[in-house]
């Protein structure tokens, strides 16, 4: 009796799948997610890689914010393997949730994007300057604190205090990333006119043309994170602070979220496509011994 007891209760304590496969569309859905997780950690990944492997990339700048983001987006990925094969609600209520702390990752890119926008800026408009005091040293602390912020300061703190007042900080925390969120549109705008203007004002150079690409790279990537993140985040708001939004089963068919999340394969896309030398360094890696026919090309 005991031992049949012990066998129900572990089958309850099972987490669900997020899906019950009781429609076709179930089947393609539950595939994607598993390709799509595989895809964004191996994609992720070879950045990560390449750029550590790489020492004339790993001692630029510009190169520490995308080992940053990159590396991000690898837990991402592979934190979509628990939070979208199963029954996983995050947020409040939270529902097999892992305490706010998955989500929290895309709060570390919007940081670091904002703060990489600062620094492209910088360089650009103030090379002296830049190159006077903004030394790796920094940019790798700037990095480590918006891992800090979001991933351990603020998840420590809303899951120390009652839930009553973590929902509020929660919510403050929402108002506060629409500043971060504004921010990131205001620089887009800023290093748009940069790249248009001042820029084509420098004589043709390597300097300039690693300015150019920076800046071209940082744009791109930053309107696409935006695009994918807001109607999640615009979602999130509205049911912060009304009674309205929209509400679905479980984050793994959440399309808000689903949509979001393709950050995490995007973003170190867009690095490949927009950086000639990583591109390199990721294929040295090891693609050109899995894809010979495309070496061969």
């Amino acid at each position: 009796m005991n031992a049949q007891t012990l066998s129900t209760n572990a089958t309850v304590s099972l987490i669900q799948l997020s899906v019950d496969f009781s429609e076709p569309g179930h089947y393609f859905l539950y595939a994607y997610h598993i390709i799509f997780a595989t895809s964004a950690v191996l994609l992720s990944g070879s950045v990560v890689v390449g750029i550590l492997k790489t020492k004339h990339l790993r001692v630029q700048n510009r190169f520490v914010f995308m080992l940053s983001t990159s590396m991000c987006d690898v837990v991402t990925g592979l934190s979509l393997y628990y939070s979208t094969l199963f029954d996983v609600q995050e947020g409040y209520p939270s529902r097999n949730g892992t305490y706010n702390i998955l989500p929290s990752f895309l709060g570390v890119n919007l940081l670091t994007f904002m703060f990489s926008q600062f620094d492209r800026y910088c360089a650009v408009c103030y090379p002296f300057y830049y190159k006077r005091f903004v030394s790796r040293s920094l940019v790798i602390g700037v990095c480590s604190y918006c891992w800090f912020h979001t991933c351990a300061l603020f998840q420590l703190v809303v899951n120390l205090i009652p839930v009553t007042l973590a929902k509020k900080v929660y919510a403050f925390s929402i108002a506060t990333l629409q500043i971060v969120v504004l921010t990131n549109v205001v620089m887009t705008i800023k290093l748009f006119f940069v790249a248009r203007h001042q820029v084509k004002r420098d004589p043709p150079s390597a300097e300039r043309d690693s300015k150019v690409e920076s800046l071209k790279i940082i744009i791109v990537v930053v309107i696409t994170f935006l695009i994918f993140w807001y109607p999640a985040f615009v979602n999130i708001v509205v049911k912060q602070i009304s009674n309205y939004g929209i509400y679905f089963q479980n984050d793994g068919t959440n399309p808000f979220l689903i949509l979001a999340r393709f950050n995490a394969l995007s973003t170190s896309a867009l690095y490949v496509w927009g950086s000639p030398a990583l591109r390199i360094a990721v294929w040295r890696i090891g693609w050109y011994k899995i894809l010979p026919k495309c070496t061969r090309r």
